[in-house]
C-alpha cells in the first residue's frame, strides 16, 4: 500500500500540475468566485462559520480582513506558479485560500467540488522542488498526486453517498434533474427532458457512476486514462445542460494526467522558429526509473511489469 501510494513521478508532473493549480487559484479569485469579496458588506452576525472557522480564531469578514485576503492570497497564487520556495509560498497560498474558501461557505451554502483542490493545495508544498521538463522521478511528488486523485475519487463516491443517505431511493426516481432544468437548464436540458424518462434513467446512471468511480485504481494505465477522459466528458455534459462547471474539482483531477508531455512554452518557441529547444535534465539511472503514475511502456516497446500492484495513473 506504502509503495502504491509513494509511487514515483516525473518532477516535471510536479511542476506542471503545481503551475495549473496555482494559475487556477489566481483565476478563481477573479473569475469563479469574486462574488466572495461580496461577504464583506454582510452583517456580520449573518456569518456562521463552518466548525473549522469555529474551531480556529478566525476573523469576522470585514471590507478590510477580506481585501488583504484577496490581494495576498492573489500574489501568493502567482508566485507559487513560477515554482518558487515551492513550500513558503505553497503553505501561504493554502492557508490563505482555506480563508478564503470559510468565507465563501459560511453563509448557509457549501459547495463540495472544492475538496479535492484543497487537498492539492495542502499536499503540494511536500512535494518539494520540480523543474519543468525534469524527467528524474520522486516518490514525494508521486504521493502528493496520488492524495489528490483520492480526494478526487471521494468526491464522486461520498457524493453518492449522500443522495443515498439524504435522499434516498427516491433521489433516483425523484425529479432532482427535472427541477435542476427548471432552474438552471440550457435549450439542450429542454430538448432532453421531452424524452419519457430519461432523467430518471440518468439520475441512475449519474449515482453509478459515483459509486463505480474507485475502479479508476484499478484499471491499466491506457484505461485509466479513458476513464477519467469520461470523468471530464461527464462534466462536459453538465455545464451544456444545467451550466454547473465544477471547475476545482476538474482542475483537481488534471493530477491523474501526464502532465509533463504539455509543454507550452518548448511548443511556442517551435512555432517562432527557434528550433527544438528541450530544457529536460537526463533520464534518471535505471536502478531509480521504474514506472510512474499514468506512464505507459514507450513507443520503443519497453514493457513495464506489473508485479502485482496497481500502476498509477
Amino acid at each position: 500500500m506504502t509503495r502504491w501510494l509513494t509511487e514515483a513521478v516525473p518532477r516535471g508532473r510536479i511542476a506542471a500540475f503545481r503551475t495549473l493549480i496555482y494559475l487556477f487559484v489566481a483565476a478563481d479569485l477573479v473569475v469563479f468566485t469574486p462574488w466572495v469579496r461580496t461577504r464583506a458588506s454582510v452583517p456580520g452576525e449573518l456569518y456562521q462559520p463552518l466548525l473549522i472557522g469555529r474551531l480556529l480564531p478566525l476573523p469576522t469578514p470585514t471590507p478590510p480582513v477580506v481585501e488583504v485576503i484577496f490581494w495576498a492570497l492573489l500574489l501568493a497564487a502567482l508566485l507559487a506558479a513560477t515554482g518558487r520556495a515551492p513550500r513558503l509560498l505553497g503553505w501561504t497560498v493554502c492557508a490563505l485560500y482555506l480563508e478564503w474558501m470559510i468565507i465563501a461557505m459560511s453563509y448557509g451554502k457549501v459547495d463540495h467540488d472544492r475538496f479535492g483542490l484543497l487537498i492539492a493545495l495542502a499536499v503540494l508544498p511536500t512535494a518539494g522542488r520540480a523543474r519543468h521538463g525534469d524527467t528524474t522521478r520522486t516518490e514525494a511528488g508521486g504521493w502528493a498526486l496520488r492524495v489528490t486523485q483520492i480526494a478526487v475519487i471521494c468526491t464522486y463516491f461520498l457524493a453518492a453517498f449522500a443522495k443515498l443517505r439524504f435522499g434516498g431511493l427516491d433521489w433516483l426516481t425523484g425529479s432532482v434533474l427535472a427541477r435542476a432544468i427548471i432552474r438552471r437548464g440550457t435549450d439542450l436540458a429542454d430538448l432532453i427532458a421531452q424524452v419519457p424518462y430519461l432523467l430518471i434513467v440518468a439520475q441512475f446512471g449519474i449515482v453509478a457512476f459515483e459509486l463505480l468511480s474507485p475502479v479508476v485504481f484499478l484499471l491499466p494505465a491506457r484505461w485509466r486514462l479513458a476513464m477519467v477522459g469520461f470523468f471530464y466528458s461527464f462534466h462536459v455534459v453538465t455545464i451544456a445542460t444545467i451550466t454547473i462547471s465544477f471547475a476545482p474539482h476538474l482542475a483537481a483531477m488534471t493530477s491523474f494526467l501526464p502532465l509533463e508531455r504539455v509543454r507550452p512554452l518548448v511548443w511556442a518557441r517551435r512555432l517562432a522558429g527557434r528550433g527544438p529547444v528541450d530544457v529536460d535534465t537526463p533520464p534518471a539511472p535505471p536502478d531509480q526509473a521504474g514506472p510512474g503514475v499514468g506512464d505507459e511502456p514507450s513507443a520503443l516497446g519497453d514493457q513495464v511489469p506489473a508485479v502485482g500492484r496497481p500502476v498509477g495513473p
